[in-house]
């Protein structure tokens, strides 16, 4: 809390993790649990210890998020030459966000407190079994009458949840029961008009190999599809195989029966509306795998790859438990196409077709599992509980070691 200033929460502590892109991505991943957190509480947020001011200002525009009842603010740190920190003070909740560590002396200065913020270290999402046992542990400081405590987002009632706004979902149902709204918006992206039987898909992808199967099958199957391509690090890829040396947003191609179309890289607000309204939704990493759970619509996750190939248990724990309560059918060629798109190997197009057609036939079943899937997801509320975490913590004695 500042001088004069009372009730205001911070998020606190980034530091440099070294690259642009590290720094960009680190910025935007704690800013949208601070954005979240100024709608429940109508308070202000801090976002600290940016080292990269002009990454931070490219990222979010004029250093600070307006979000309607207040404002996450970005602002500057820095370490003088006797390591001393220099920030705004000790705030009421401290967030180590992605295994990030809060300075030394700042840390001081929260055990020095009273009373003590909350410390709480956000950690990567998971549908791991473990997940559920790790949420919430305490980890006493070593030196320091203080307390760290794990916080995991993730998919059941047992974790910190998942991020979302509160009228999300009443937002995509409206966009979604408009047809004349859903008209609008694919005009916009000049999209031609839904021919018959047509099958819509998004495809945001890291570099993969499957890609190529994939993009054959869907030239040479019975139904046309369109495939909808933001900008990124799969383009290149794209490009290659429909014979262009390059692809730029609003460049399409026909090939077959498939129709690629490239978009610009949009806000998170706009990705939503092109995640509500396709059939089926290729996704990677954690920030778009979230954003299409609450799309209601199938989806298929890339997961980071890791070189240990660890990354694949995390895969099949998020699709085992996605799967729960749908039909056999429907489970196997669901699992049978996270498999192919996650495995790194090129898949033989006779798989491929397979696989897709079976998803296909599938698709109602599908559409139904994921607005149920949703709706279920969404009474668990990451902001919402990360607030009421950090309530009940500040009422907890510090451990004496």
């Amino acid at each position: 809390n500042r001088p004069g200033e009372r009730g205001y929460p911070c998020i606190d502590g980034l530091k440099s993790l070294g690259g642009r892109g590290l720094i960009d991505w680190a910025i935007g991943k704690v800013n949208e649990p601070a954005a979240e957190l100024l709608e429940p509480c109508e308070e202000r947020l801090s976002l600290g210890w940016i080292c990269d001011r002009q990454a931070g200002a490219e990222r979010l525009p004029g250093g600070a998020i307006q979000n309607g009842v207040g404002a996450v603010e970005v602002r500057a740190g820095h370490v003088d030459g006797q390591g001393r920190v220099f920030a705004w003070g000790i705030t009421r909740l401290c967030v180590e966000a992605f295994a990030c560590e809060l300075p030394i002396r700042y840390v001081q200065a929260i055990a020095d407190k009273s009373p003590k913020p909350a410390w709480v270290n956000l950690e990567y999402m998971s549908a791991e079994d473990w997940v559920d046992g790790c949420h919430g542990l305490p980890s006493p400081h070593l030196q320091l009458p203080l307390v760290k405590y794990f916080f995991f987002p993730g998919f059941t009632h047992k974790t910190g949840g998942l991020l979302q706004e509160r009228d999300l979902l009443a937002r995509r149902d409206e966009f979604q029961a408009d047809q004349g709204i859903q008209d609008k918006y694919w005009q916009s992206l000049q999209v031609p008009q839904r021919q018959r039987d047509e099958v819509r898909v998004s495809l945001f992808s890291y570099e993969n190999p499957a890609v190529q199967a994939l993009l054959a099958v869907w030239a040479s199957g019975p139904h046309p599809v369109t495939c909808l391509v933001p900008e990124g690090r799969v383009l290149p890829q794209v490009a290659e195989l429909c014979g262009r040396q390059q692809l730029v947003a609003g460049d399409f191609v026909q090939l077959g029966h498939l129709r690629v179309q490239v978009l610009p890289f949009v806000e998170q607000e706009e990705y939503d509306k092109l995640l509500w309204a396709c059939d089926i939704n290729f996704v990677r990493g954690e920030d778009s795998c979230v954003r299409a759970q609450w799309a209601g619509k199938p989806v298929v996750w890339q997961i980071y790859p890791q070189h240990d190939g660890v990354h694949m248990q995390k895969l099949q724990a998020l699709l085992d438990l996605y799967c729960r309560g749908l039909d056999p059918a429907s489970t196997l060629g669901l699992q049978q196409l996270w498999m192919l798109w996650n495995s790194g190997e090129v898949g033989s197009a006779t798989g491929t077709e397979q696989v897709w057609l079976q998803l296909l036939q599938n698709l109602p079943a599908l559409l139904r599992h994921a607005l149920v899937w949703g709706q279920k997801l969404s009474s668990n509320n990451l902001a919402l509980n990360l607030l009421d975490f950090s309530r009940k913590v500040g009422k907890i004695a510090p451990f004496e070691i």
